[in-house]
């Protein structure tokens, strides 16, 4: 009951970040947002999302994890309800970051409670499998969801399907989820301010960059405020005795190795999901159900990944199964490189999916086994706040640096709209290779101790 109970609640939240893709044209019809302010219903959300991340899983460790937990769950529920009920566009940005605020809170703490309450060797790994499983398929299963309640319902629906189960997670983790001992410890209030205003500074110039461009004013001053604002974050927590973000976390290269994948990864594996939605929709004229379920076999691969993984590790160890993982990732993105306006789903979009699906399912298992597997119980909160935050933050750099590529791109190509938007995609996705390639450089670096730990 508590693995089901903090899986749910992780799929909750993953699927908030592409559960309304599907659904923006219908929003923008009925809430009369400015094509420029649209990109704003997802930003509003990964913006709060990813630069609360480290404050709240510091603040589970140090004043309760199922509080934290149970809190930040019933936050997002009554903000889906609020984001359903939206009246005008204003309303409904301001209930996505409430959304924001209630994932960073459950988010690390999802993680913590399910590495401190599972204990036992071989159920610890099966339910990280089962974590990293929930999390890459998320993604896929959100855009399924949303083509079904859009299309079916209304895109409100897409926000009040979390009501019910919110609430049933908060019920059960009243009853079933044992709050761990607390450190007796102070929070890190100047880390806390320099490193979450660091993390939200970086991740607006992102989202700005995608829309004004890198060398819009906006998004230079928001980098390196980010950036400076992070430096000063590194310079706190070297001298504080309790630090928001221990060091610690890093001295092990393994550990080290696996953060930057879980940085890397996303950044490469998220174009796909962007791309192709647009692809399916706008070229080949899919409907908003018709593209969800496009995605279904990639999602139900993962899944079932998930269930194999607890075998694969102590058969194989986390390193190759992570360089296969990366390989096929590579293969997957390099084969998206030659879409075509004509491209059929069955030939050109459907391998390059199972491929995605194998890579993300192989590759990201092992790190969440070789981050949390290993770290001190008092440190699960942290561990997994920035286990998270590098995945928000790569997803959105990622996205970012990959839809410049493709503005560049279509401002310069010829032939018809629709040529010049799938050219503008396939750049994308070749950028989206040189960035798979680099998890296959880190993926290299694993220590065999990584394997015998396994």
């Amino acid at each position: 009951m508590v693995l089901a109970t903090l899986l749910t609640c992780q799929l909750m939240i993953v699927l908030d970040i592409t559960v309304m893709n599907v659904a923006l044209p219908r929003i923008q019809a009925d809430l009369g947002f400015t094509a420029a302010s649209l990109s704003w219903v997802m930003s509003s959300y990964t913006l709060v999302f990813g630069g609360l991340l480290l404050l709240g899983g510091r603040a589970g460790d140090l004043f309760g994890r199922k509080r934290m937990f149970a809190g930040g769950v019933l936050l997002f529920t009554a903000a889906s309800l609020a984001g359903g009920l939206a009246g005008s566009a204003e309303w409904l940005i301001v209930a996505r970051i409430a959304q924001g605020l209630g994932a960073a809170a459950a988010g690390p703490s999802t993680l913590a409670l399910l590495t401190t309450t599972i204990t036992e060797a071989r159920a610890r790994l099966r339910a990280l499998a089962l974590f990293s499983g929930m999390s890459s398929a998320g993604f896929a299963v959100g855009l399924i969801l949303g083509g079904l309640l859009t299309e079916w319902l209304s895109w409100r629906a897409v926000l009040f399907i979390n009501v019910p189960f919110g609430l049933v997670v908060a019920a059960l983790a009243a009853r079933f989820v044992v709050e761990p001992p607390r450190q007796r410890a102070r929070l890190d209030l100047p880390g806390a301010v320099t490193g979450t205003v660091g993390v939200a500074a970086l991740v607006y110039g992102f989202i700005r960059a995608a829309e004004a461009g890198w060398s819009d004013t906006l998004t230079l001053v928001s980098l390196i405020a980010g950036l400076v604002l992070l430096g000063a974050f590194l310079a706190v927590e070297v001298r504080t005795a309790e630090p928001l973000l221990p060091l610690r976390l890093f001295a092990d290269r393994n550990r080290a190795a696996a953060y930057a994948n879980f940085f890397l990864g996303p950044m490469a594996g998220m174009s796909m999901f962007f791309f192709l939605t647009q692809y399916l929709q706008d070229v080949r004229g899919m409907n908003a159900l018709g593209t969800g379920f496009a995605f279904l076999p990639m999602a139900l691969l993962v899944f079932a990944l998930s269930r194999a993984i607890p075998r694969l590790l102590p058969r194989f160890g986390p390193k190759p199964v992570a360089i296969a993982g990366t390989l096929s990732m590579i293969a997957g993105v390099g084969w998206l490189t030659q879409l075509a306006t004509g491209t059929p789903y069955l030939t050109g979009v459907l391998g390059p999916m199972v491929l995605m699906g194998l890579g993300m399912g192989l590759a990201f298992s092992p790190l969440n086994v070789i981050i949390m597997g290993s770290v001190p119980a008092r440190d699960a909160g942290a561990a997994g706040g920035v286990l998270q935050t590098m995945q928000q933050t790569g997803a959105t750099l990622g996205l970012a640096i990959l839809v410049t590529i493709f503005g560049a791109t279509t401002r310069t190509a010829t032939g018809s709209p629709h040529d010049v938007l799938v050219t503008g995609m396939t750049t994308a996705f070749a950028g989206s290779v040189v960035i798979a390639c680099l998890t296959f450089v880190v993926a290299l670096t694993f220590r065999r101790d990584a394997d015998r730990a396994a």
